[in-house]
């Protein structure tokens, strides 16, 4: 992944964009074309050079399979004024004289000249009228002819042609280049898109395949780039995984225990809380197309496999026992682990009075969503309430003899290797903590602090401990948050559910893996009115986390309380790449699947909104957790648009890459 932006003044001022969606591109006027490319612009024509008489180093006349258009493209930042093109890689061309006689094709090599303006020269080809273009191959798209593997075309961006001369100038291309039959679509850009829909017809009578932004069929997506070993087993969201499988879903469970690997057949969110737990444990997680049926997949189901994620393709093989065990070996720490647990604030705090370095204390979750209302945000934009301290949590298992119960669970070493018993187990620990009874004092603090609400408020009740929400853990979908209604009666029941989530079958097999000390563990809890009925949810990084374009924040949207961090089995989010300078706009990847096609979730307001509480959030946390501005950091958040329309940044917390 490329390092991160880490301050305003190192941000660029062109968005790059995508390497699996096409964008278009805006054509500078020659005279700052000149100013950046010096002398090449304004070159006279060298002696006509034909296609068959180029060097290598200039180009080459036929592309005839894929190691030759890959030893003649380009794929890295250094795209100039075509943003669209930054990290695809593609290969230049111009064409002249099409459809007669001394038809001309030239494919440029595109690793030492990337701008037609000072390779024509080169050649010999003044400014008459040539077509100028690049062929980009994406590994991960489907080609017309449903193989793996997409071509496209596309030309200058302002340049406009009909139908009938897109078809002649595929067709002068192809004959140069077969590999393109039955792989290529024409991709028009800006300037095209007006003539295409005139046009569309032709295009559809003739099956001459289009690709714009809207047509990602993906048959691979690597959410995370990884290498594992374990057991391939096929699974439904009511099964439960070990700790040494390879798994495929149809679609994510909200839920899912540590695994091995994760491949789904439905596409995912890189934002979801199984993909923040891959890379926080570092395990491969991908999309793959129909997985479960593909020729190379199936026959290994239920075999020991290695699987390895990389950007472009996915390997699958057969592995040894020995393999996987000395693979599982090397993960987990060698020594056990105590996280921090200050037990020296006895008093619930209300968000104004915490500071950052309380964490130790109140919990990342509650300190980070503290901190951020000494942040330069929006007044109202980050929910206010009080933050409940792990002395709390401490006080009641002792009060109760509860860390008794503990000391037996972890005693008992059939529980400990047998998942069954240890659900079970873990089942009645949280149910006793439910049931405990609460010290009198404590009861009191705590309708004195549901007091200090206005009436009729609901309370959201949200975990926030000490193994979560750290730079190099991200504890994601590990525990439990309810919400306490007005009517419910006692906040301490609500507060004991919080509680006894520190106990989830999930939460304790991470611990166990990481060699984490059970006891130490400890719950503290966030207060703030709870919001009902709010139109979107959200989440957004500071970085392109899944495309590593350079310049742009990541962003997932959903409509209602659907969940982007735990989506249902159909839904499917607003996905936008937004870029650090409003004048730099955003791209729009992926529309949400419950909108009208032409809709977006989140309109120009909020995203404005979004970008400037995204570059507030990053400074202030980077400086916060004393990274320079060359490190590699960014942060996360949640947000949410309220029922009234306002805009709420709910969470913050590190991305852990």
């Amino acid at each position: 992944m490329k390092n991160l932006k880490s301050c305003c003044e190192l941000r660029p001022f062109s968005l790059t964009c995508l390497a699996l969606v096409f964008f278009a591109s805006f054509a500078a006027p020659q005279s700052a074309l000149a100013q950046r490319g010096g002398r090449g612009f304004n070159q006279e024509p060298r002696e006509r050079i034909e296609p068959a008489d180029m060097s290598e180093d200039l180009g080459i006349d036929k592309i005839p399979d894929r190691a030759t258009f890959e030893k003649f493209s380009y794929q890295g930042p250094d795209v100039m004024r075509d943003g669209y093109l930054a990290g695809l890689e593609f290969v230049k061309f111009v064409l002249e004289n099409t459809g007669e006689p001394h038809e001309r094709v030239y494919f440029m090599n595109t690793n030492n000249h990337r701008a037609h303006p000072r390779f024509m020269p080169l050649v010999g080809i003044d400014r008459r009228e040539v077509a100028r273009g690049a062929i980009t191959y994406f590994p991960r798209l489907i080609a017309p002819d449903g193989s793996n593997g997409l071509y496209t075309v596309d030309f200058e961006p302002n340049d406009s042609y009909t139908f009938e001369e897109i078809s002649m100038f595929i067709g002068a291309l192809t004959a140069k280049m077969p590999i393109l039959a039955n792989k290529v679509a024409f991709h028009p850009l800006e300037g095209n898109i007006r003539q295409y829909e005139l046009d569309k017809e032709k295009y559809r009578e003739a099956k001459l395949a289009v690709h714009s932004d809207r047509d990602l069929d993906i048959y691979y997506l690597p959410l995370n780039q990884a290498e594992s070993f374990g057991r391939l087993r096929v699974m439904g969201n009511d099964a439960r995984p070990s700790p040494r499988d390879i798994v495929i879903y149809k679609t994510l469970p909200n839920q899912m225990p540590r695994v091995a690997g994760v491949i789904t057949e439905t596409r995912q969110t890189p934002l979801s809380h199984v993909n923040l737990r891959a890379v926080q444990d570092k395990i491969p997680n991908a999309y793959i197309k129909e997985a479960s049926e593909t020729e190379g997949i199936a026959s290994l189901i239920g075999k020991w496999v290695s699987l390895r994620v990389t950007p472009r393709v996915y390997y699958l093989r057969e592995a040894s026992q020995v393999e996987v065990d000395r693979h599982f070996e090397k993960l987990r720490p060698s020594e056990p682990q105590s996280p921090l647990r200050d037990l020296s604030h006895t008093k619930i705090l209300p968000l104004s009075e915490l500071k950052f370095s309380d964490s130790e204390a109140f919990g990342v979750k509650a300190s980070n969503v503290a901190a951020m209302h000494k942040l330069d945000l929006p007044q109202g934009s980050v929910p206010d309430g009080f933050a409940v301290p792990f002395y709390f949590y401490d006080e009641f298992m002792k009060h109760n003899d509860l860390y008794a119960v503990v000391d037996e669970l972890l005693a008992q070493s059939s529980a400990r290797t047998d998942s069954e018993q240890l659900d079970k187990a873990l089942k009645a620990l949280r149910k006793k903590i439910r049931k405990a009874s609460v010290p009198s004092w404590m009861e009191n603090a705590l309708t004195k602090v549901r007091a200090s609400f206005p009436e009729g408020t609901s309370i959201r009740c949200r975990s926030s401990t000490n193994n979560e929400d750290l730079p190099g853990f991200s504890g994601a979908g590990l525990y439990d948050s309810f919400t306490h209604k007005a009517d419910e009666g006692k906040l301490s029941k609500t507060i004991q559910q919080v509680f006894a989530s520190l106990w989830n079958f999930r939460a304790f097999e991470e611990r166990d893996f990481y060699r984490i000390d059970h006891k130490l563990a400890a719950m503290g809890v966030l207060l703030h009115p709870n919001y009902e009925g709010e139109k979107a949810n959200g989440v957004a990084v500071t970085d392109d986390i899944l495309y590593e374009t350079y310049g742009n924040y990541y962003v997932n949207t959903q409509v209602g309380e659907d969940l982007v961090t735990n989506p249902n089995a159909e839904s499917s989010p607003e996905e936008i790449l937004l870029a650090w300078f409003e004048k730099d706009g955003h791209e729009v990847v992926r529309r949400s699947s419950e909108v009208s096609r032409d809709e977006l979730i989140l309109g120009e307001p909020y995203l404005k909104e979004l970008r400037a509480g995204l570059t507030i959030i990053h400074e202030g946390f980077r400086e916060l957790y004393g990274h320079s501005k060359q490190d590699r950091f960014a942060m996360e958040i949640e947000y949410k648009v309220t029922s009234d329309g306002d805009f709420v940044i709910k969470q913050a917390r590190p991305w852990v890459f």
